[in-house]
């Protein structure tokens, strides 16, 4: 709960609620190593494409290279989680990120020498297996962290979590572009696995806030059981949708200003999405909202839906910028409370395999977007893509209410208070 002194006539002193949480003995210390690892790895996959491109001078073979790591990443995530479940972080993340290390300068050594196309797919399959994902391992920290009594603090420590993904994402590709635009890629991906690396290792030296693995093979299996539950497929179809909606409103937003005549202008659209994203984050994680999670998360995809729907139609710049950044402000809501159920749902120790298992829907959604908005685009224009981001956000508004029953908590759970 929020101590008496954050409040002032009934509201939160803005502030107080984030600093009260990175205030708990070793929370900034997991939180800011983790988000140094995640800038890494938002930098890695922009730059294998300025890598590849700079010696290859081909799009295909770069595109080629970082479709392997994506798709290794998405597959081999989720068995690295389950292995951080069973063993427990600090035992899992050294070996993986000595070998993410190995396969990244095995990927510098080949692309210097101008080896073929395979190997060096080879190679960024061996890195996007090897890398761990940061955001899950300190998502389940928090969970541990604020277990029991603290649980009402969830969806501020899990909003912290979107605002530092948030910031990673906007750092990460600033950096690696920088390098790569100024003649150095390789130094815009050795500097990626540097970040990757040292942030993995400076979480897994952190012992006191690591998650402890399951004890015995009963209590394995029980816990794998929770991640079939009904409650779980919802939100990993929520999420799959949210990587659809992302995906496609990447290639969507681009055409749009590539059909006005002003290709440059599709940087400022995005950076309005993506500050939208973080000041409503920020604010969603200052207060402390009545409605269940379950009711929240039906509400908030509503909202999203209702947002998008003037995409297609929107014919100018302005109007743009505004439909963007609506549609920004309402995703980190969505996803600070699919962290939440996410957490009540499943069983503690699965929890980090929850959370990779809802990254990777999320890649395949984007995935498939590309393509699919790729082709939208081609036929229909800008508002073909705009439109499968409409329904993307329909179909998880769906999903979302048909969960509310899914999603309720089983008797005898107690059910998180936000």
């Amino acid at each position: 709960m929020v101590r008496p002194a954050a409040r002032r006539k009934g509201r939160a002193v803005l502030p107080a609620t984030y600093r009260h949480l990175l205030r708990t003995p070793g929370a900034a210390a997991f939180f800011l190593t983790a988000v140094a690892g995640r800038v890494g790895i938002a930098m890695t996959s922009l730059g294998l494409v300025w890598l590849i491109h700079s010696r290859t001078g081909s799009y295909a073979v770069a595109g080629l290279v970082t479709g392997g790591f994506a798709v290794a990443e998405a597959l081999a995530g989720t068995q690295l989680g389950r292995l951080v479940d069973r063993f427990g972080q600090t035992r899992v993340l050294p070996p993986a990120l000595l070998a993410h290390a190995s396969a990244v300068a095995v990927l510098l050594t080949l692309v210097a020498s101008g080896d073929p196309a395979w190997s060096l797919t080879a190679a960024g399959v061996a890195a996007g297996a090897s890398i761990p994902q940061l955001g899950a391992l300190s998502g389940a920290r928090w969970a541990a962290l604020l277990n029991g009594g603290r649980s009402a603090e969830l969806p501020t420590a899990f909003a912290l979590e979107s605002l530092g993904n948030g910031f990673a994402y906007l750092a990460g590709p600033v950096l690696v572009s920088v390098a790569g635009a100024s003649g150095h890629p390789a130094l815009g991906s050795a500097l990626a696995a540097a970040l990757v690396v040292g942030g993995g290792l400076a979480l897994a030296a952190q012992r006191r806030t690591a998650p402890p693995p399951a004890s015995g093979a009963a209590e394995r299996r029980q816990a794998r059981r929770s991640l079939l539950r009904p409650g779980f497929a919802v939100l990993a179809g929520v999420n799959l949708a949210i990587g659809v909606f992302f995906g496609a409103m990447q290639v969507s937003v681009a055409a749009f200003a590539v059909e006005h005549g002003v290709p440059a202008a599709a940087a400022p659209l995005y950076a309005a999405s993506s500050c939208g994203e973080l000041l409503s984050g920020w604010l969603y994680g200052v207060r402390r909202w009545r409605a269940a999670p379950r009711v929240q998360l039906a509400v908030g995809t509503s909202v999203l839906a209702v947002c998008c729907l003037s995409l297609p139609v929107t014919d100018s710049f302005p109007g743009m910028g505004v439909a963007v950044a609506l549609t920004g402000m309402t995703i980190p809501p969505v996803l600070v409370l699919t962290g939440v159920l996410t957490q009540a749902t499943v069983h503690r120790y699965v929890l980090t395999q929850a959370f990779t298992w809802l990254n990777s829907a999320s890649a395949a959604g984007s995935a498939i977007a590309a393509a699919a908005s790729g082709r939208a685009v081609d036929t229909f224009g800008a508002a073909g893509g705009f439109t499968i981001a409409c329904a993307a956000t329909v179909t998880m508004t769906l999903l979302a209410v048909a969960g509310l029953h899914a999603l309720r908590p089983s008797p005898g759970e107690p059910a998180i208070d936000t």
